[in-house]
């Protein structure tokens, strides 16, 4: 079993991480910009090094130096969390090198599934649909004309090495998509060093729903159920919830069926998400991608199924097998969470930074959890993403697991900086978020309305 491992990451995560690891009695070891010497995954741990200035480019993002801290430091493995270097095969194969554990998918898996057109047409040899679009890099404004004069629009301009909401457009004629062509090539360089582009036709009404896989070394592969994301603003998800409302269960089947199958042809090791586009008017579904890291939402599915998905990917990495069958997966009950971030929904949602003043989170009440790494006197920097937590309900009907979140919200005191509680709440009091009727457009089509208009949202 592995004794010693390196977390990779900050935040939320690495504190999590730093949980699963002391309950299973491994020894932990952080690392930490300088911008971060007094966060708490940095207090939490039973050892921590500073390995750069504050900028993740300079700390963070340094494989070399965190693969020099784990050789120094004695660790067997390095967790890389979710974000930064979560699916980097840089760090996977220097791990490799150094004869260090890489807590997450084989190098096999990194290397296909970074490729989205390889990913497409493995699916496709799985039996799933893909989205119609085309399937190799564009080179030339001619290449990207002739394709689109193939699809309908609305298009979406994607960069191949794209994700988490990054390297995307949406393009409604050929005029815009010629004009974000070079535009999106430049933002895929600087975040992803491939500026490689594709598009695919928009697909207009969804919902984003992921199923929850895990692969072992002896070649088992079980699912955890989908979850829905489709509350998203500007691709960025916002809450979650599990199962979901609009998916019946013939529906829901297909879908974890097909992540298997998909997975089973990868032979996948560790924890993953296959995500689907699901029309559901037409009731069909597309295959999108698969995240070869563990989900910030994986939370939600460990509280309907049981399972701790961290622990797994661990025990995986040491060699083990799956502690439990397709089976003797019970899912109970629904669950949701919702992410807290550090932004002012007043202000166009302008991220906020500064000292937090006063902290109360929701608790001590059953089925609740929060996970977050903020504290009363912490300062929140602006060099990171803007996420200061999450919380998740758990209840045996949906309705009781919204009135649990809204509840949770309403007892949760953050001041000194803005944050989007309000903005949350409000979101759980629609009609049509209550009655599960809602799609990938809720937040566009709502956000104008009265009731969302920010200068009106009050904290309850």
């Amino acid at each position: 079993m592995i004794q010693k491992v390196l977390i990779a990451n900050r935040g939320e995560i690495a504190i999590r991480i730093i949980k699963a690891c002391k309950e299973l009695g491994i020894t932990t070891v952080a690392v930490y910009s300088e911008a971060d010497k007094e966060a708490l995954h940095v207090a939490f741990a039973d050892e921590a090094y500073q390995i750069g200035p504050a900028s993740s480019i300079d700390s963070y993002l340094k494989v070399e130096a965190i693969v020099n801290v784990a050789k120094i430091t004695g660790c067997q493995a390095v967790h890389p969390g979710y974000g930064f270097l979560s699916e980097n095969m840089e760090l996977c194969r220097m791990c490799e090198e150094e004869g260090i554990t890489f807590i997450g998918p084989s190098l096999d898996n990194l290397s296909q599934l970074a490729d989205k057109f390889e990913a497409k047409r493995l699916a496709k040899t799985a039996g799933i649909t893909v989205i119609p679009g085309n399937h190799e890099v564009i080179e030339t404004t001619e290449q990207l004309q002739k394709e689109a004069g193939k699809l309908n629009f609305p298009i979406l301009l994607k960069a191949t090495h794209g994700g988490g909401g990054k390297g995307i457009k949406r393009c409604e004629n050929l005029e815009e998509l010629l004009h974000y062509y070079e535009i999106i090539k430049k933002e895929a360089e600087k975040a992803f060093n491939n500026q490689g582009c594709y598009i695919e036709e928009c697909i207009q009404q969804f919902l984003h729903v992921e199923v929850q896989i895990l692969g072992d070394s002896q070649g088992n592969i079980i699912h955890l159920g989908e979850r829905n994301c489709s509350i998203q603003r500007k691709m960025q998800k916002i809450i979650e919830e599990t199962p979901s409302p609009l998916l019946d269960e013939e529906i829901r089947t297909e879908l974890c069926e097909a992540a298997c199958r998909f997975s089973e042809r990868l032979n996948y090791l560790g924890a993953g998400t296959v995500e689907f586009l699901y029309d559901y008017k037409k009731k069909c579904f597309y295959f999108m991608e698969m995240n070869t890291r563990v989900q910030v939402e994986h939370p939600i599915t460990e509280m309907i199924s049981g399972v701790d998905i961290i622990k797994e990917q661990i025990t995986i990495a040491a060699g083990l097998p799956l502690s439990c069958t397709q089976e003797n997966i019970q899912l109970a009950g629904y669950s949701l969470e919702c992410r807290i971030n550090a932004e002012d929904p007043e202000n166009n949602f302008f991220p906020s930074a500064g000292k937090i003043d006063f902290l109360v989170l929701p608790t001590g009440s059953p089925g609740v959890r929060v996970d977050t790494f903020i504290y009363s006197g912490y300062q929140v920097p602006l060099f990171y993403d803007s996420m200061l937590g999450k919380i998740i309900v758990h209840d045996k009907t949906r309705a009781g697991a919204i009135k649990k979140l809204k509840v949770a919200l309403e007892t949760t005191i953050i001041s000194g900086i803005k944050t989007n509680v309000s903005f949350l709440l409000a979101v759980l009091s629609d009609h049509d978020f209550i009655s599960g009727h809602y799609d990938n457009h809720f937040i566009e089509e709502n956000i104008q309305n009265e009731y969302f208009n920010p200068k009106i949202l009050k904290r309850a």
